[in-house]
């Protein structure tokens, strides 16, 4: 029987449970509890499993004695103290196959809406407007599309792309990722040629305000930009700016620089901060709050990728 005990702070799709418990794991639940409170018990754990709720950070790792493996239940690992983890030896868990598709899909989504200002049309028709001229759109056939970041997300978005006669080029610090949906480029000729960009990163120290007012600069051409990674990748105020001069054409922004790390606020201050004011008001922004990932679909693929992978290590 195993004897492994996981602890899960946050809720997930049910069939995470049952197969977990049907394969011989002990599980916890404590959807509740400070981060101080599970603190106080995780050394009692040799998994946990988690969403965002709060940061694995260092203070944290040294009190989870047992820890075997954290699973984070989405692509991205920017909660944990990734290094200090694996210098504990402790497996790291995450689940990019279980919401790819539901990514790509989104960010497909966000650029159409754009470029034919549906979000827009549609506001106008109901307070009693019908604008056909200034409602004119854009087609994406013809369009080089960018890509930064050739991981399971920005993959599965040229997928899509398919359909479309676009040029896909994709640009990533990992070398010989290209496939047959998108050619791999440097970010200078990526920059040169693209008319619409589409973020799928990481938030890491080489990644944090990436697309800022230097990196919108070195593009030849006006573009648009759609991001569905991290808010903190760009430089929101940088990006206003570029607006405002017509050097990025439109937004489609599932992520913003303003999001709590938990992903589930917003900024807390009282006021709204000036950049993101524009965002609202903006007629060539889309916003929706972090949920490119987040299907009835991807509800459960991402509980079944994470069950898989730690069936695959520790089940008996």
């Amino acid at each position: 029987m195993n004897t492994i005990k996981i602890l899960h702070i946050d809720s997930n799709n049910p069939i995470m449970m049952e197969q977990l418990q049907a394969a011989g794991f002990i599980n916890h639940e404590d959807f509740s509890s400070s981060k101080e409170e599970i603190e106080a018990k995780i050394q009692d754990y040799q998994g946990i499993v988690i969403r965002s709720r709060f940061k694995i950070d260092k203070a944290f790792l040294d009190k989870a004695t047992q820890l075997q493996f954290i699973a984070r239940v989405g692509a991205g690992l920017e909660s944990i103290d990734c290094d200090y983890a694996t210098t504990k030896n402790i497996t790291l868990i995450a689940a990019p196959e279980g919401n790819r598709n539901a990514v790509a899909e989104h960010t497909l989504g966000m650029i159409l809406s754009l470029f034919n200002n549906l979000n827009q049309a549609d506001r106008e028709i109901r307070s009693g407007q019908w604008n056909r001229e200034s409602n004119r759109g854009h087609e994406l056939d013809g369009k080089t599309v960018g890509i930064i970041g050739y991981g399971n997300m920005g993959k599965s978005f040229a997928k899509k792309l398919r359909g479309f006669d676009v040029d896909v080029l994709c640009y990533d610090i990992v070398d010989g990722v290209g496939d047959e949906n998108c050619k791999q480029v440097s970010l200078d000729e990526l920059q040169q040629k693209a008319e619409v960009l589409s973020l799928h990163l990481p938030w890491t120290p080489d990644t944090d305000g990436m697309v800022n007012k230097a990196f919108i600069d070195g593009f030849a051409k006006p573009f648009w930009i759609m991001n569905t990674s991290r808010g903190k990748n760009i430089v929101t105020s940088d990006l206003v700016v570029a607006m405002k001069s017509n050097r990025v054409l439109g937004a489609g922004l599932d992520v913003l620089e303003y999001e709590k790390l938990s992903f589930e606020t917003l900024f807390q201050e009282n006021d709204t901060p000036e950049a993101f004011q524009y965002l609202l008001d903006a007629p060539n922004v889309i916003l929706s709050p972090h949920v490119a990932g987040w299907t009835f679909e991807s509800h459960e693929r991402l509980a079944q990728v994470i069950v898989d992978k730690i069936k695959a290590k520790y089940a008996n």
